[in-house]
């Protein structure tokens, strides 16, 4: 009898260990398209049976662990055929899906949080993304495609103004915004002083910007990141695929190295306005061109290998006098291993550089400068089980920066040669993050960066009274430069400054019900670099310079908190964030900074603090003949450097002031809609408060000269800017079964010819002597034609 009790009581108290423990499985594989063998990020595996699911990765991977048992999987992504497939897992299996493309593809939207719809379970917020065919049909200047462009239609994300580069997240800088292509760092993503972005939209495979919650596997910047992939080619067969616009054109191929194996990718982008300016007795030049490739081999079911460049380049001529070239290069080769069903990894080696070159003719001599870095990063992506996923990794970055070199370009030019000091640094940094689904209802992010940055040896370092290089005038109140007591030189494994920095990251997300969530996040970055430029937007002669002894890194705290909710079965959709990040040692500059061929660029900088606030609104319509979305944006971005001392009076006398890029209002509609099979009509309308600015507000004479004062620091604005956008897409045989297909866009920007306003300047009358005010205004209305096709 006693026997019978403790089987009994074994049973009873061993049968949930029993259950827990039974026997589970790994299904994993790789998701691609079936006519490209192209893998496709962020597909959606769901299991229905138990509610739960996966996404692919950044390669197309994918993998879930189940109880032995037989499933139906559902494998979906917007644009492509949904799969279901019964599976009977009773041991590891490796599954590949191939999806077939929908006939409705190309008009399907759009932006989303995962792709295909807002997941509100996921922890991951503060993150767009935006099809690469939405942005092909988005009205644009001149009927060039722009990546940058489209997604400042996004809430919180905001530009200088038209003919700007570059862009703003969160009232953020522009430098503070960490660019990637296929992982590789680009300097400056525009073409023609901003008119036009470095990315070919053909060879783009998938967009990503991280406003917040940032995961631990970026650093570097304390902005926003915005991580684009390039295609891997065609692995089946040869296509080609382009456009013939106005000013530019592009031509992109595909194809198999080895059929299902292996695949090429090369494509080119040119603009040739240039070419007709001579019929005009224009003697100037303006134009850029690009090249993207990628070569794609798959060795085994494990292990596959890319490599993949980018190169570009701008040119700008004014009558033989004056020649400016600048532009990207960069170049990475990536192995893929998978060492079980549960554990990918990534190796990448990355080299990255950006040229800027100035030949003044008429002066004598040329200019060169740039930043250029070796980049080593390994990744691993951990599956434990469904409701536990790891990401860690490391990268190791070497830093070369060439601040300026000056020499003479004519025998007879009378410019001594001139090399300004060139600066080194090597940037360390390992990660660890988590993603936890503590219950149906609650999943949580977490993790941290650990980050190192060492400012290695050089030559010719200032030596200052008290490693003071500013000083304060007390009797005039300014900021001047301290004179150097001595220069001390360093070899290059000498270690000049090192800082260290522990990066936490946090998100939550609590399911109210099916269709709404809360989520909220927080994040620490530091970025060691700094882009010394004193515009509003940045310009190719703009230099970056690393944290050492004189400047420290920027750190970032920022906080958001979020509302998410669909409706209708998801065909509308609604999110709302508001978000509080503060910057320390955000660099400043002294009135009358000299920040060109500074050798001592120490002299003229300041470190103050930064901070930015706001909330974001962005509601859509994702579904029907119309789709499209709105976002608003109300947000404050300040700054201030304080004295250092009491008798100090810092910078606009310590006090908060705007910076150059504080919107306070921000709205943008984004509509399309399908009118036939072979008619599509899209529209983007823009509001934006004027960016701040400094104006003078009085003058004075001294010595017969007249001498202007000016207001506070960006204490006025510039007028608001609107526009509206149109364009239309005609695509003549939307039924075809030619392998040739080719359709129309015809656009009008800036439908009602707003003159918006880039800048205002003062100056005197010469006829009325009065002093006035001018407005430059770069684009009035703007009508466009282009013709894209593939084959």
């Amino acid at each position: 009898m006693a026997s019978i009790y403790r089987l009994a009581f074994l049973f009873l108290f061993l049968y949930p260990t029993l259950i827990l423990a039974q026997d589970k499985f790994t299904l994993s594989g790789t998701i691609t398209d079936n006519e490209s063998n192209e893998t496709l990020i962020g597909v959606n595996v769901l299991v229905p049976k138990i509610q739960t699911g996966t996404m692919t990765n950044e390669y197309g991977f994918y993998s879930i662990t189940l109880p032995k048992g037989t499933y139906e999987i559902q494998v979906s992504y917007l644009g492509f055929k949904t799969i279901l497939e019964t599976i009977n897992l009773n041991e590891n299996t490796t599954k590949n899906f191939q999806l077939q493309e929908a006939a409705e593809s190309l008009d399907e939207v759009i932006i989303t949080e995962n792709v295909e719809k807002l997941n509100i379970r996921k922890p991951q917020m503060s993150v767009n993304a935006l099809s690469i065919n939405t942005i092909k049909q988005m009205p644009v200047v001149l009927g060039e495609v722009d990546v940058i462009k489209s997604i400042t239609l996004l809430p919180g994300v905001t530009n200088a103004g038209e003919g700007s580069s570059g862009f703003n997240v969160r009232g953020g800088a522009a430098d503070q915004n960490l660019i990637l292509l296929d992982e590789a760092t680009i300097f400056n993503s525009s073409h023609l002083f901003g008119f036009f972005s470095v990315f070919n939209p053909d060879a783009i495979k998938d967009i990503k910007l991280y406003k917040g919650g940032i995961p631990a596997k970026y650093g570097g910047r304390v902005s926003s990141v915005l991580d684009i992939y390039q295609k891997e080619g065609n692995s089946s067969d040869f296509h080609m695929n382009g456009g013939i616009g106005l000013i530019s054109s592009r031509l992109l191929a595909e194809g198999p190295i080895k059929k299902d194996k292996g695949s090429f990718l090369f494509g080119g982008r040119s603009s040739y306005a240039h070419l007709f300016l001579p019929l005009f007795d224009i003697g100037n030049i303006a134009y850029f061109y690009d090249l993207n490739t990628k070569l794609s081999y798959r060795l085994n079911e494990r292990n596959s290998v890319f490599l993949s460049g980018y190169f570009g380049r701008d040119v700008f001529n004014i009558q033989d006098s004056f020649e400016n070239t600048y532009g990207n290069t960069v170049l990475n080769f990536r192995w893929n291993h998978l060492f079980s069903e549960k554990l990918f990894s990534n190796l990448s080696l990355i080299y990255s550089d950006y040229y800027y070159g100035l030949d003044l003719n008429f002066v004598g001599f040329e200019w060169e400068s740039g930043i250029r870095n070796f980049n080593i990063k390994y990744d691993l992506k951990h599956y434990i089980n469904n409701n536990f996923k790891l990401e860690y990794g490391l990268n190791s970055i070497y830093y070369k920066f060439n601040p300026g070199d000056i020499n003479p370009n004519t025998p007879d030019s009378g410019i001594n040669p001139f090399k300004l000091t060139d600066k080194y640094a090597f940037e360390n940094a390992f990660y660890l993050d988590a993603e936890h689904k503590l219950s149906n209802k609650l999943s949580l992010s977490y993790g941290a960066r650990f980050s190192t940055f060492h400012r290695l040896g050089q030559d010719q370092l200032n030596v200052y009274e008290n490693d003071n290089p500013v000083i304060f005038n007390q009797d005039l109140g300014t900021y001047e430069k301290a004179e150097p007591l001595d220069t001390e030189s360093f070899s290059r494994s000498n270690v000049i400054e090192s800082f260290a920095n522990i990066e936490p990251r946090f998100a939550l997300a609590y399911q109210l019900n099916d269709f709404s969530s809360v989520k909220a996040s927080y994040n620490r970055m530091s970025q060691y670099l700094h882009l010394l430029s004193n515009t509003n937007s940045p310009t190719p002669l703009d230099v970056w310079t690393p944290s050492g002894k004189f400047i420290k890194p920027q750190l970032l705290d920022q906080v958001a908190i979020g509302y998410f909710r669909t409706f209708k079965n998801n065909i509308f959709s609604l999110e709302i964030e508001t978000f509080y990040k503060t910057i320390q040692n955000r660099i400043d500059y002294i009135d009358g900074a000299d920040l060109i061929a500074n050798n001592a660029i120490e002299q003229v900088i300041l470190n103050g603090e930064a901070r930015a606030y706001g909330m974001e609104i962005l509601f859509r319509k994702n579904e029907g003949r119309l789709k499209g979305w709105l976002a608003y944006t109300l947000s404050k971005s300040e700054q201030r450097t304080p004295g250092r001392t009491n008798f100090e009076t810092g910078i606009n006398n310590g006090e908060w002031y705007n910076t150059p890029f504080d919107k306070t209002h921000d709205i943008s509609l984004t509509a399309s809609y399908d009118i036939n099979s072979k008619w599509k009509l899209s529209s983007n309308f823009l509001f934006q408060t004027g960016q701040p600015a400094t104006f003078p507000n009085g003058q004075y004479e001294y010595s017969g000269i007249v001498i202007p004062s000016y207001e506070s620091r960006n204490s006025s604005r510039l007028p608001s800017y609107n526009r509206l956008d149109i364009s239309v897409n005609f695509n003549p045989s939307p039924n075809s079964q030619k392998r040739f297909k080719g359709e129309w866009v015809f656009g009008v920007y800036n439908v009602y010819n707003r003159r918006n306003a880039a800048n205002i300047t003062f100056r005197e009358n010469r006829i009325s002597g009065t002093n006035e005010a001018v407005r430059l205004a770069i684009f009035g209305i703007v009508p466009s034609v282009s013709y894209n096709f593939k084959f």
